[in-house]
């Protein structure tokens, strides 16, 4: 008896060495995830942003790209702007987003006034 449970704990512990290091991560859809999921993401992130037109609304740009990956909202002289961000390019590859990895859509009253920093540029400084 104490040989065979010896013998399944050695089988378990020889099996065992060749899963370390594998991770397998599987999301809400089923789908195995990979960094060409976010690649794919950021794709498309940039070619919806890219066919953009100023003077669209903010409510149909949610609508086509979804939830931003943050969202800043500031009113300056009676103009609500809303500036919502979202993955486009990966600067770490840590699997964490950041700002600095999006593109900022800059909606003044929301409309479209813009996408990138100089769009930020244009929001007036609240002093």
């Amino acid at each position: 008896m104490h040989y065979m449970k010896s013998l399944a704990v050695a089988s378990v512990a020889v099996l065992s060495l060749g899963l370390q290091g594998c991770v397998i991560a599987v999301n809400g859809d089923g789908e195995n995830y990979s960094t060409s999921s976010y690649e794919r993401q950021e794709e498309e992130n940039r070619k919806a942003i890219a066919s953009l037109t100023d003077g669209v609304q903010l409510a149909a740009v949610q609508k086509e790209l979804g939830t931003p990956n943050f969202s800043d909202l500031v009113t300056v002289d009676g103009v609500r702007y809303r500036v919502l961000y979202y993955r486009t390019h990966r600067k770490h590859a840590d699997g964490n987003t950041t700002r600095d990895e999006c593109t900022p859509l800059v909606f003044a009253d929301g409309v479209l006034i813009g996408s990138g920093e100089l769009a930020l540029e244009r929001i007036p400084q609240n002093n």
